[in-house]
């Protein structure tokens, strides 16, 4: 199930109050991604996120994603304690009312040169496409997800395999990693052909599962990009997210 998020012009599927599990522009609407050259610190790339969005002639209530970096994998008190200070700034954008959080998300550390502290790696907002440029397909983000179970346990409780990094233990990491990509995007409608870039996120050789659990089910459709990070909870090991997005710059 969806929701509006009328402020923002598109629409959300509901998760967690950090994040949600994916952004799908309404129709008349295209998503912007934009990539920072440079990583920038939490509070700077809010700044710089809030001025690119208003020098496009839009609210601030268009940002509906965003990609991160972080020096480690938190514990879960360490995460909970980010996420309640990272809603902050979209509590003051009246994007977050304490509850619901439309803002589609990706959180990883890089296992190599990871930054000191939080910080932005790309964010994505909702414009009105341009003149009578129609779509055949709506933008959307879908968010970052990895081997955990839904529900109310703490992650070891919900972690799939966990801290099994035995071959048969991987392989299942990565496809339960998978087919939530899959349910989310079925929440709008959509599948792996639909997309247009994927990333997967993880510190593991996971090549022997990828022609089985990957590209066969067509989420190497454009390519995949690897990133050597970490997902953002100690002892998850695999996390993808992808996207359908019309336009996208370097800043």
């Amino acid at each position: 199930m969806t929701r509006d998020f009328a402020a923002g012009n598109y629409r959300f599927i509901p998760a967690v109050f950090q994040y949600s599990s994916g952004v799908c522009a309404f129709d008349g609407f295209e998503i912007e991604r934009v990539c920072f050259d440079m990583l920038l610190p939490l509070a700077e790339g809010f700044a710089q996120v809030a001025q690119y969005i208003q020098a496009a002639g839009q609210r601030l209530t268009s940002f509906c994603a965003c990609e991160l970096r972080s020096p480690a994998a938190f514990t879960e008190a360490g995460f909970l304690a980010f996420n309640q200070h990272y809603v902050k700034t979209l509590s003051e954008w009246g994007i977050f009312d304490g509850a619901t959080n439309p803002v589609a998300r990706s959180n990883v550390c890089p296992e190599i040169d990871p930054p000191k502290e939080p910080s932005f790696y790309a964010f994505s907002f909702v414009r009105p496409l341009p003149g009578q440029r129609r779509v055949a397909q709506p933008d959307f983000v879908i968010a970052g997800g990895a081997e955990a179970r839904g529900g109310s346990g703490s992650y070891p409780e919900r972690i799939v395999r966990y801290r099994d990094l035995s071959p048969e233990g991987l392989k299942e990491k990565v496809g339960f990693t998978v087919r939530e990509m899959e349910s989310r995007l079925a929440a709008f409608g959509f599948g792996w052909k639909d997309t247009t870039a994927v990333q997967a996120y993880t510190v593991h050789d996971f090549h022997p599962v990828m022609t089985e659990e990957l590209v066969r089910r067509g989420a190497a459709r454009s390519g995949l990009t690897w990133h050597f990070a970490r997902p953002p909870v100690v002892d998850l090991e695999f996390e993808m997210d992808c996207r359908r997005v019309s336009r996208e710059i370097v800043v």
